[in-house]
């Protein structure tokens, strides 16, 4: 990783005829904050994506944002949000970069709140929830839509750069490959989805196209749209992966067309309880075995224990979920849209009867390695959001994901706007065609998803990961798709993290490995791709703050 070139302002005020602009690949929280940042510097950039804004996976988030606003008087303080973040992703993160990230959260909030961000409030000051993992009140909430109150704020906020023409929007493109030379990036080459057109985008590049949904069809809770090809692609050019063995299970999900559909965290934050049949009553085992935390423990940690209970001979049926006893007011005032999504989807209603939930695939922790500033491992190749391994560690709290894309973002637009090259600017459409294909499968190819769903599922083994490895390079030789193979070498990388980190930490149990091997693997697993060969190793996880307290 590299210090700074040059300040922004510096650029900006050497005042070039045409100020080259930053591709922002992504148009979600992250991207959108990217771009209000860059263009608050007068600054101009291209948000690409291949649906609006107002479609992006961020507007399917729901349960809250965090930050130590300490409204609810419980003495909160971003320290505090630091040691439960460091202890959520058990270590794995760089305490600096979450440092940065809490101790900058109240501001996100209040920018977030001035753009017109219409979250819940009582005498004009945030309302906070209990969110899992954390010892205070602190995420802020619109109901459980979240993602959406936000998106529309910052959507609103970049049209007013749109107008201006610092911000030009490229709905329905796709990236289609970065040009590298040299270990440093000068543009991305974009495929327009509607006229068949390759255009070529000088400039830096700022990715920010979510997780790798694509690697697991039908066992996320998120967008089909975030297939991980834009990581694919980066790492398939020289970009590091840094912990791509680290994947959320969420603990509430249920099954919908395609998909999984997410039963937020905040049923539970408000009081819904978690409870399996054993001896013909109800065991609401996460209170017995968690007396301090309880239905609030640390996602993997709940999704384990779910795992666990169904497994268990002397329990019968399917994990519920009981929201029955929630107040009418919280259903009418925080969870009401929750409530329709549950009736409209499963066919039940939540306030009267208890749902079955399992755990599904949420959220990738691991991602296109970034040091504190956003540079990835090639010059003027940035990352932020949930494409990049940055905040979390082994383990994501709730609420840390909207904010560790906004923050993410703004600090990514900074980084960019402080390197860029002043004479590396413009577009230029080249050759399209029917040849391009245009309609894609928004997952890897069947077998290589049944492989990548048996091998890294919440326990796993050294024996199904090491053959899953074999047949996934076996199915990689066969395969004539560039956007396939790219997306089974990506499978690849991940399955060789989990291989290879011989330790149980967070969201990566081995059941050969059970235990915390905080000696040999307190490091981040990184993951190189040379052409040919995929090379791991783990890597000393330096900082200037220390440990957390």
């Amino acid at each position: 990783m590299r210090n700074d070139t040059a300040s922004a302002n510096d650029i900006l005020n050497k005042r070039p005829d045409k100020i080259p602009a930053v591709n922002i690949i992504g148009a979600g929280l992250a991207g959108l904050s990217a771009a209000l940042a860059l263009a608050r510097s007068g600054i101009s950039c291209r948000l690409v994506s291949p649906m609006p804004s107002e479609r992006a996976q961020s507007v399917m988030a729901e349960g809250g944002i965090n930050a130590a606003l300490d409204t609810m008087g419980e003495n909160d303080t971003a320290a505090g949000h630091f040691n439960d973040t460091m202890n959520g992703g058990v270590y794995l993160a760089d305490p600096d970069a979450v440092w940065a990230l809490c101790s900058n959260a109240p501001e996100t909030v209040r920018m977030l709140l001035a753009l017109g961000a219409a979250l819940s409030t009582e005498n004009g000051r945030p309302v906070l929830r209990s969110f899992g993992g954390q010892k205070k009140k602190r995420t802020a909430y619109a109901r459980s839509s979240t993602g959406k109150i936000l998106m529309t704020a910052l959507t609103d906020a970049v049209r007013r750069y749109e107008a201006e023409g610092l911000v030009q929007r490229y709905s329905h493109h796709r990236l289609h490959s970065l040009n590298i030379r040299n270990g440093e990036c000068f543009g991305a080459r974009v495929l327009d989805l509607h006229r068949r057109v390759l255009s070529d985008m000088k400039g830096s590049v700022i990715l920010a196209s979510g997780g790798m949904n694509g690697l697991f069809p039908g066992m996320t809770t998120g967008s089909v749209l975030n297939t991980g090809d834009a990581a694919a692609l980066a790492f398939v050019s020289g970009a590091e992966l840094a912990n791509p063995e680290m994947i959320q299970y969420h603990p509430t999900t249920f099954p919908i067309s395609g998909k999984r559909c997410l039963v937020s965290e905040a049923a539970r934050g408000e009081g819904g309880r978690l409870f399996i049949m054993r001896n013909n009553a109800r065991w609401y085992f996460m209170e017995e075995k968690y007396p301090e935390l309880g239905n609030l423990m640390p996602r993997d940690v709940v999704s384990r224990e779910i795992e666990l209970v169904r497994n268990d001979k002397e329990c019968s049926g399917q994990v519920c979920l009981d929201m029955t006893a929630l107040d009418r007011a919280v259903w009418e005032s925080r969870l009401s849209d929750l409530r329709e999504e549950c009736i409209r989807y499963l066919g039940r209603d939540p306030a009267a009867v208890p749902l079955e939930v399992s755990p599904g695939i949420h959220y990738f922790m691991g991602g296109i390695n970034v040091d504190k500033a956003h540079r990835t491992s090639i010059a003027r190749l940035y990352a932020a959001g949930e494409c990049a391994c940055q905040y979390h560690g082994a383990n994501r709290l709730g609420g840390n994901s909207m904010l560790g894309a906004v923050f993410g973002g703004q600090t990514a637009a900074k980084t960019a706007a402080s390197e860029i090259i002043p004479d590396n600017a413009g577009e230029e459409e080249i050759a399209g065609g029917e040849e391009l294909e245009i309609m894609q499968p928004a997952g890897v190819p069947d077998k290589a998803a049944e492989l990548l769903r048996e091998a890294l599922g919440i326990f796993r083994s050294g024996e199904k990961l090491e053959s899953a490895v074999q047949k996934m390079q076996e199915l990689i030789d066969n395969e004539n798709d560039a956007l396939q193979r790219n997306r089974m070498i990506l499978g690849k990388a991940v399955l060789l993290g989990a291989l290879n980190r011989k330790e149980s930490r967070g969201a990566h149990t081995r059941t050969d490995y059970p235990e915390r091997d905080d000696a040999h693997y307190r490091k981040t697993t990184i993951a190189v791709f040379d052409g040919k060969e995929i090379a791991v190793s783990f890597r000393d996880i330096q900082s200037e703050r220390g440990e957390a307290e």
